[in-house]
This record gives C-alpha cells, sequence and structure tokens, in this order.
C-alpha cells in the first residue's frame, strides 16, 4: 500500500517528553523491508529501477511499482504528490511479531496507523512515516513472485537485465534534531551504534545506527541547514544496496545500458568503504556500498559487526 509520508521539522509533543517506562516487551526489528520513493515520471522510474538497476518488479498496484532487492527486500515507487516537497515517502524495518510492535508503540504514548494485518506505520519525531513489516509476508511479497529466485541467482553476472544488488543495507535521510530522533530509535526501538563521521573529521555529518537484532542500518544525515532545496534533498534521503566487489557492479551498470562514465563514478567513502551514488529521474539517490571497508575509516572505529552479502536473504 502506498501510503504518504509527509517531510515535517516538527516532533509530536510526546517526543519532547520521553516515552515513559511502559512494560511491553518490544519484538524484534531485524533489518530494512523496504525504502518507498515518491517520482514524478512513472515509466521513467521504472526504467531506472527495473532496467538499469535490473531490479525485478514484483507490483504494480495501486499506480505504483515494487522493485525486488534479494528474497525479503524492496524499493517502492509511488506517484509524487501534488506540491509534495520530499521524495522519501516511507521507510520500513521487519519484524517477527507486528502485533507486538503496535502494543509495545501504543504503550509508549505513539499513534499508530494499520495498514493490514501485517504492516504498521508510525510517524518518527520529525515526521517521517515508519513503517514495521512482517518478515514472513515480506518474504512471501517479494520471493513468491515468477522470476525473483532466477534473477536473483544473475547478480553480478555481467548480463544483460540483471539485477545490481540483492540485498540492502541501509536508508538515511535528512536529520534536524539527533538528540530527538535518537529517543525514537536508540532509547525506545534499541537501534544500537555503528559508526559517525563528517567530511571534516572535527564535525558531525553522519550517524549510523544499526537495528536491534540485525546489521542493517539507518543513517541521520545531519548536513544541509534547514532548508536543504529539491537537488540536496535528493542527496541526502537515500537507500543503500550492498554489492562485493564494485568493478562487478560498474561492469552489471554498462550491461544493464548505463553506459555514461559521469553517472557511475566510484569512489573510497570516509567510513572507508567503496561506493557509487546513482540517482533516479526525480534525483533520490541510490547508494552502492561494499559490506566491508577496504582502509581505515575517518573520525570514529566501527563499534558493530557489518553486514555479510547473503545475509538475511
Amino acid at each position: 500500500m502506498m501510503v504518504r509520508r509527509v517531510l515535517s521539522g516538527l516532533a509530536v509533543a510526546v517526543f519532547g517528553v520521553g516515552y515513559g517506562s511502559a512494560e511491553v516487551t518490544r519484538p524484534a526489528i531485524t533489518g530494512l523491508a523496504y525504502v518507498r520513493f515518491y517520482e514524478s515520471d512513472m515509466a521513467a522510474a521504472k526504467h531506472f529501477y527495473g532496467g538499469w538497476l535490473g531490479l525485478h518488479e514484483t507490483d504494480d498496484s495501486k499506480g505504483g511499482a515494487s522493485f525486488a532487492v534479494g528474497m525479503r527486500q524492496r524499493i517502492e515507487v509511488a506517484p509524487k504528490p501534488v506540491n509534495g516537497e520530499g521524495r522519501l515517502a516511507s521507510v520500513g524495518f521487519l519484524t517477527k511479531d507486528v502485533g507486538g510492535m503496535r502494543l509495545y508503540l501504543e504503550a509508549h504514548g505513539l499513534k499508530v496507523e494499520a495498514v493490514d494485518a501485517d504492516e504498521i506505520d508510525v510517524r518518527d519525531p520529525e515526521g517521517n512515516l515508519t513503517a514495521f513489516v512482517g518478515d514472513r509476508r515480506a518474504a512471501a511479497e517479494t520471493a513468491g513472485k515468477a522470476g525473483v529466485t532466477r534473477a536473483t541467482a544473475m547478480v553480478a553476472a555481467g548480463k544483460a537485465g540483471a539485477p545490481t544488488a540483492r540485498r540492502m543495507i541501509h536508508a538515511g535521510w535528512k536529520v534536524r534534531s539527533r538528540e530527538a530522533e535518537d529517543r525514537f530509535y536508540r532509547e525506545l526501538l534499541g537501534f544500537r551504534p555503528y559508526w559517525y563521521g563528517g567530511m571534516d573529521p572535527a564535525t558531525t555529518d553522519w550517524v549510523s545506527l544499526q537495528v536491534p537484532e540485525g546489521t542493517d542500518w539507518v543513517e541521520y544525515m545531519l548536513q544541509g541547514g534547514a532548508h536543504p532545496d529539491q537537488r540536496e534533498l535528493g542527496v541526502l534521503d537515500h537507500t543503500s544496496l550492498g554489492v562485493e566487489h564494485m568493478p562487478d557492479l560498474t561492469k552489471q551498470l554498462i550491461a544493464n545500458g548505463l553506459a555514461n562514465p559521469e553517472k557511475r563514478k566510484a569512489q573510497i567513502g570516509k567510513d572507508g568503504k567503496w561506493q557509487l551514488n546513482v540517482f533516479d529521474p526525480d534525483l533520490s539517490r541510490v547508494e552502492f556500498m561494499e559490506f566491508k571497508p577496504v582502509e581505515k575509516a575517518c573520525c570514529s572505529e566501527f563499534t558493530a559487526k557489518h553486514p555479510e552479502p547473503g545475509e538475511g536473504q
């Protein structure tokens, strides 16, 4: 279901005072389920995600589309609302117990919207739509479609139409208040530190927090000022796909038709990992990243396990 996300710098009042101490156990949060982007041209978006990125289209309901990333994750696209500012519509997380997660969130004072029996939505302190999705449903929706398993096996095969990745490893977005988001992701949901850094070692521009029972992570994008323009917001709000070897990714992108070398430049990031950024037709960023660093990271040490290529598939 395509659900609108409102970009807002205003936090709901409950976030300013903490979440209380309700004695309800939090269910496991094991990883990312999906990232949903708004698109102004659905045909162009489908060509980008299904063509250049080679992700298998598994759904076309309500005017949007869903593209499989491995067996449990997906990138969704939805028509952009009139006068909508942001392009990152929603980020979904996998949980083993959707009903238990609803009880947990409501026990701590949050307003929860039920999309259906296997997905619930809630707003984070900055108004971002956050979903919790049943792990079994996510697997069935993705793996149960014809062609997904076959296409997944073709990753980095260099064959036209093969997928460029089979694992989503993180999602990031513009954050105005690190403290407010920490109360939600760290204190309430149990996310744990993974890495932080910045363009200048003395400044923190990015904060990475892993899900409590997995190795996928979220990334606070702290730069951009109070009012980033649409191009900059497209850089800040992003998703990241894990790859084992950047040269294999480049080979696959070329095979899928992304021939312009200016649109697929690889570099080593401040975290010491190879990365390559591409931008969809609305300039939302998809970052390809190797799973492990090849040189020492700037600014801080990694404090949790790195993701693995086949993990969660």
